[in-house]
């Protein structure tokens, strides 16, 4: 058939550029994997020596130690905002206090804090260290006068600009990012500043693990049991979650090259924040964006600064329970790293900004951007190529080998380094669903995620409006007793 003939000689064509490049592409991306966990292996053993002498006791007793102010972003939290807020108030640290920032919710989250807290309203002027879209409508404390507390009342203008306002507000020298909907462990803040105490003149920021808390049981706004989710959906995220921060955080961390610190639970000191202007509320990525600001500021002005990771305070959080969520979500993380990528393209091979120039940014291009873009290229060419005869079956199964096999050898390395160092799940019956998520990741998942994630491109390139929709939550486990 004449048609057959055409797709043939098309594919063929096709082949003969792209066939060796991408086996090579696919070695790189997985052998890079590979580097960071030895880098991040470094990491947990250094980890593992300073638990004996970690001395949180005497950390919480320093008169040094540097406040900070929680600031947590509301909308529409109902259910467990006071639940949330309880257990920030109660986290281990000398000195923090709590902000929370309603961003103009429809339900009676806000009537649910004033109530639990005695809230009343007070006469507070707002600093105007950071620039915020739209300001207070009013700003209410505890009646006791001694809880630290504050809980802002503003009209909806997007969760950037809510964090704003909490940093314009905060009164200590460091500032949290945290949503209002995740849990702390409760020595979280202790393990985060330590890089500012150590090195109280460059760290500017820190970054901390975000886990998956599905499945957990979580009472009080604490995570009493470790368990994996037992859906698959769940299961294979926390794969992503070890890799994306204890293997690729850790490792960028090591070489002082971090680029991302989650907006999740991220810490920053408030004077690097107001000198790069807080966070921009039009950005998709703004995490990423205030990350790559505060770097591309601090390196313009030639001011000593690091970016860290720890391996140790997590934050806990639900991840997606269902398709339309995630496909929304990945959508939307791959829009954000387009739209920041291409906002700071000037760092791309730069020697100013050093190993972030010829280094990181240039990864985040090769193997964060533009991978669900090769790895569908290549996975539908090289599949269609040996259906018609044209790519053998020694060079299929090679291909296989190095972009599905190798992958799976790398995350299987990643969770037994993650167990040995850290031991979070106990249950044997765990450590098996861990290890068929490792493999079920690759057999259909990872490919939809491309797809999503290419779907978020082509929407930015296209100049389509970007709707975020709503996170259907299924709630944490809560036990009684």
């Amino acid at each position: 058939m004449e048609w057959l003939e055409l797709l043939r000689g098309a594919v063929a064509g096709i082949l003969a550029f792209i066939a060796v490049p991408v086996l090579i592409y696919f070695l790189l991306i997985n052998t890079s994997y590979l580097v960071m966990i030895v880098l991040a292996a470094v990491d947990f053993v250094a980890y593992r020596r300073r638990i004996p002498f970690a001395g949180r006791e005497e950390l919480m007793r320093s008169r040094t130690m540097p406040g900070i102010s929680v600031v947590a972003p509301m909308h529409n939290e109902e259910v467990g905002i006071r639940v949330a807020v309880e257990s920030f108030l109660s986290l281990q640290h000398p000195r923090h206090e709590v902000i929370v920032v309603d961003d103009g919710s429809t339900d009676n989250g806000f009537e649910v804090l004033r109530r639990a807290f005695d809230l009343v309203p007070v006469s507070r002027q707002m600093p105007e260290d950071v620039p915020v879209r739209e300001a207070p409508a009013s700003i209410h404390v505890p009646r006791d006068g001694r809880t630290r507390l504050t809980v802002v009342h503003k009209r909806n203008s997007s969760r950037s600009d809510s964090i704003n306002v909490g940093i314009n507000l905060a009164r200590e020298d460091l500032v949290l990012f945290v949503d209002s909907d995740s849990i702390l462990d409760p020595g979280a803040l202790l393990t985060v500043s330590r890089p500012f105490i150590e090195d109280p003149i460059s760290t500017v920021a820190a970054g901390g693990v975000i886990r998956a808390v599905n499945g957990c049981r979580v009472k009080g706004g604490r995570v009493l049991e470790v368990r994996m989710p037992g859906t698959p959906l769940a299961d294979i995220q926390v794969m992503e979650y070890l890799r994306a921060f204890h293997l690729g955080r850790a490792g960028w961390s090591r070489i002082n090259a971090l680029l991302l610190i989650s907006g999740a639970f991220g810490v920053f000191r408030r004077d690097a924040l107001v000198a790069v202007g807080g966070l921009d509320a039009s950005s998709i990525g703004e995490d990423f964006e205030l990350v790559m600001r505060l770097h591309r500021t601090f390196r313009r002005q030639r001011r000593p600064y690091r970016v860290t990771f720890l391996t140790e305070p997590i934050c806990w959080t639900e991840v997606p329970s269902t398709l339309p969520v995630l496909r929304r979500q990945r959508a939307r993380w791959h829009r954000g790293l387009w739209e920041t990528l291409w906002a700071y393209r000037d760092m791309l091979f730069n020697p100013r900004y050093g190993r972030l120039g010829l280094v990181a940014v240039p990864y985040y291009w090769l193997f964060e951007l533009i991978a669900p873009l090769l790895e569908l290229a290549g996975l539908v060419l090289i599949a269609l190529g040996f259906a018609l005869g044209l790519v053998s079956w020694r060079y299929f199964l090679l291909f296989m080998l190095v972009a599905y096999a190798y992958a799976i050898i790398v995350t299987l390395a990643a969770v037994m380094i993650e167990e040995l160092s850290y031991h979070k799940y106990p249950r044997w019956r765990d450590l098996g669903i861990t290890l068929g998520a490792v493999v079920l990741e690759n057999l259909g998942y990872r490919q939809l995620t491309a797809w999503w994630r290419m779907e978020g491109w082509v929407a930015s390139l296209l100049g389509r409006r970007q709707q975020w929709g709503t996170m259907t939550r299924s709630g944490f486990t809560e036990v009684d007793g």
